[in-house]
């Protein structure tokens, strides 16, 4: 399995995730600084979390104009899965790549801390290790995690199926509209989410429930007993 994880200054959970995916596909994934244009073959694309330039202007505004963003949008396009996390959402949203907006969290703070969410679409290439309505553990550590739409998007992502993920048992740690923790493009293979599965994928980070996301967009996920 070949992955590829984005990389921009200012991201602060690369070595997260790229620790995540080696763990996951036994390979060192190839990393891919913002200024390149071309990306190696691969099954999976990341963009990970933290604060790309400092979120300068908007969360992940600057991130989603870099030269980089360009190759992921047209390796989106012709199918192969992207998964953005936390700063990564933002900046999928931020290129288009995904409708709406994150917004600043309504308390005003930073907020770190395991959350619950509701697995609303177990259909996704993202999702399959999942069962329907299942809560699954994960953690978040963000500033701007509030997720908006205008009605009329939202209702199209209702209708679509496309949202994948809700906070859930009152644990929105952001006053995201509708309980949304994550999403995912039409097409399905382009899914963002806030939360941070990669910090969840071992016993030793005391459970594994964030581990099927990526197995599932990798294709190797068995699916799990709810």
């Amino acid at each position: 399995m070949n992955t590829t994880v984005v990389l921009l200054p200012g991201l602060n959970r690369d070595r997260d995730m790229i620790a995540a995916l080696k763990t996951i596909t036994g390979k060192m994934p190839a990393t891919v600084w913002q200024t390149e244009t071309a990306l190696p073959k691969s099954d999976l694309i990341v963009i990970p979390g933290g604060f790309s330039f400092g979120d300068y202007l908007r969360a992940g505004a600057i991130g989603a104009r870099s030269p980089v963003m360009r190759a992921v949008a047209d390796a989106a396009a012709k199918g192969v899965p992207v998964l953005g996390v936390c700063n990564g959402f933002q900046i999928l949203c931020e290129a288009g790549l995904l409708p709406g907006a994150l917004m600043r969290n309504t308390t005003l703070r930073f907020v770190c801390r395991e959350v619950r969410l509701e697995v609303t679409n177990a259909a996704t290439r993202f999702t399959g290790g999942y069962t329907q309505g299942q809560i699954i553990r994960c953690p978040v550590a963000h500033h701007d995690g509030n997720y908006f739409a205008d009605d009329a998007t939202l209702k199209t992502l209702q209708d679509g199926d496309q949202i994948v993920f809700r906070y859930a048992e009152g644990t929105n740690p952001n006053g995201a509209l509708r309980d949304i923790a994550g999403i995912v493009n039409g097409a399905g293979n382009v899914l963002g989410m806030m939360p941070h599965p990669e910090n969840l994928i071992e016993p030793e980070h005391g459970g594994t429930d964030g581990r099927a996301i990526f197995e599932g967009a990798l294709g190797m996920t068995m699916r799990q007993a709810a």
